[in-house]
C-alpha cells in the first residue's frame, strides 16, 4: 500500500480500518467492484460499504468511479440501493435468464421432520442410506456452535469435521483438503462453505433447517 498499487481486494471491515488509520486514500479510485452485492448491501456490511463508497462518490459528479456489481441473486431492493452509486443509464447484464427457479433434474429433494434431540441420530441414518460408507456429505447448520456439536456427536456414525468462521484459514484449508481426499466423509459447515467452494462428487447435501 505504501509504494502504491493498481488493484485492492478486501473485506469492508479491513478496508475501513486502513482508511481510519490513514493508510489508504480512495479519492482517486477509478473503478469499484462489489462482489456478492446482495450480501454486501444487506448482511451487516451495508453501513461499512456506504461509509467507504462515500469517500469516492460525489452526488451528481461525472467523475465518480465506474461501478460494477456482481451477484447470483438480485432482488428488487438491490437495484434500489445500487442506484445511489450508479449512473441513471446503467446497464444490467443477466447471465441467468429464466432459469432462476430450476434445480438439477438429476437431484432428488427430500424433507424429513424430526425433533432436534433426535437430529444427530437421524442424520447418521440418512447419510448411511443416501451416501453410503465412502460417499461425501455436506451438512449445513445455522450456527458455529451447532456445527461443532454435531461434528462431535457420538450418534453420528461417520467421521465428521466442522467448518465455520471461527476456524483459522489455514485449518480450514487443511479440513477442505482432507474432505476432498476422502480422509473423512462428512463436512459440517455454516454458510461460510456455501459460496465459492468447488468440491467434486458430493453425494448428499443436508440442510439442518430451512435456509434463511
Amino acid at each position: 500500500l505504501k509504494s502504491g498499487i493498481d488493484i485492492l481486494v478486501g473485506t469492508p471491515g479491513r478496508i475501513k480500518d486502513h482508511i481510519q488509520n490513514s493508510k489508504l486514500e480512495l479519492s482517486s479510485v477509478k473503478h469499484v467492484v462489489l462482489d456478492e452485492v446482495d450480501h454486501m448491501l444487506d448482511m451487516g456490511f451495508a453501513e461499512q460499504v456506504e461509509e467507504i463508497l462515500g469517500l469516492s462518490y460525489k452526488k451528481g459528479s461525472e467523475n465518480n468511479p465506474q461501478t460494477l456489481l456482481f451477484s447470483a441473486t438480485c432482488p428488487r431492493w438491490v437495484y434500489d440501493v445500487a442506484k445511489k452509486y450508479m449512473r441513471d443509464e446503467y446497464e444490467q447484464i443477466d447471465l441467468i435468464g429464466k432459469k432462476t427457479q430450476r434445480t438439477a433434474t438429476t437431484v432428488e429433494h427430500l424433507a424429513i421432520q424430526c425433533r432436534s434431540s433426535q437430529r444427530a441420530g437421524v442424520l447418521g441414518d440418512i447419510i448411511q442410506v443416501y451416501s453410503g460408507s465412502r460417499g461425501r456429505t455436506i451438512v449445513f447448520c445455522e450456527t458455529k456452535r451447532e456445527a461443532n456439536e454435531l461434528a462431535m456427536n457420538a450418534s453420528l456414525k461417520q467421521d465428521a469435521q466442522s467448518l465455520h468462521g471461527d476456524i483459522p484459514q489455514k485449518q480450514r484449508e487443511i479440513t477442505l483438503k482432507g474432505f476432498r481426499n476422502g480422509v473423512f466423509e462428512v463436512l459440517i459447515a455454516t454458510n461460510v462453505a456455501a459460496r465459492g467452494l468447488d468440491i467434486p462428487e458430493v453425494d448428499l447435501v443436508i440442510q439442518c433447517s430451512p435456509p434463511k
